[in-house]
């Protein structure tokens, strides 16, 4: 009998590369996708599932929420996706089996669905979950990164939240942060600014280019090895052929 599956990620790009891995396992039928914490409730009480992939940041209702929701005893076999390491002892909290942390390997997505395979026949016990959450402990020390950039703008200074950001173009030896339709010229280098970011969330997809993967729509195939990247707004930027490794982050390498 194959695992029943649904994956739940409000963003288009995660839900594609959770359905590439899974394709590939003979052992699993996805039986449902969505993107938000009300339908991932209503899917998963009315599908039952063996397992379901759940992100933590979801509109309006998060992963721990929608699992609260569906309560804690009719929970299917639990895996978190998201960003932020953060999350990793509350996902635990909501008696979640694994946690992966983006962007995941197809080798790190394999060991967790391998361990919901032996946790839904019944192989996984006790000790081995509390192994997973002593494996999680050292990501608490990793770099955190400022939710706001200060800008000088026309005199003064402007908070720009960084999840408003869409991209970042070079413009000399400056940068230029663009923020649905505002714009703001900041005295740094491309590099600079990209050191400040969170490097799970912005990617530099051209020397001249960092993009907040939150805004991605598309991807599609260029000449030459190339990339272009169409964001949520319309927007095309162009990767470079050389950023095989935020290629592959993104699900396209």
């Amino acid at each position: 009998m194959k695992l029943r599956t649904v994956i739940m990620d409000d963003e288009p790009i995660a839900l594609t590369r959770l359905r590439r891995f899974l394709d590939t396992d003979t052992d699993v039928e996805v039986i449902g996708e969505c993107g938000d914490g009300e339908a991932a409730v209503e899917m998963i009480c009315n599908e039952r599932p063996d397992l379901v992939f759940l992100d933590v940041q979801m509109p309006e209702m998060d992963g721990f929420d929608v699992a609260k929701r569906v309560g804690l005893d009719r929970m299917p076999v639990t895996i978190f996706v998201t960003a932020y390491d953060r999350y990793a002892l509350r996902a635990f909290d909501v008696h979640a089996l694994d946690y992966l942390l983006k962007p995941f390997s197809k080798t790190r997505f394999g060991e967790a669905l391998g361990r919901a395979k032996q946790h839904v026949a019944g192989g996984l016990n006790r000790e081995a979950l509390s192994r997973v959450v002593a494996m999680l402990g050292p990501a608490a020390s990793q770099k955190h990164y400022p939710d706001q950039l200060p800008v000088n703008h026309h005199g003064h200074v402007v908070f720009v939240s960084t999840a408003e950001i869409d991209w970042i173009e070079a413009a000399g030896n400056c940068a230029r942060l663009h923020a649905g339709s505002r714009q703001f010229e900041v005295r740094e280098t491309l590099t600079s600014i990209a050191n400040k970011l969170d490097p799970l969330i912005f990617m530099r997809i051209h020397r001249s280019t960092i993009v907040n993967a939150r805004r991605i729509k598309e991807i599609h195939p260029w000449f030459g090895g190339h990339h272009l990247v169409v964001l949520n707004d319309g927007r095309e930027l162009r990767m470079s052929r050389y950023q095989r490794d935020v290629a592959r982050r993104l699900g396209v390498g």
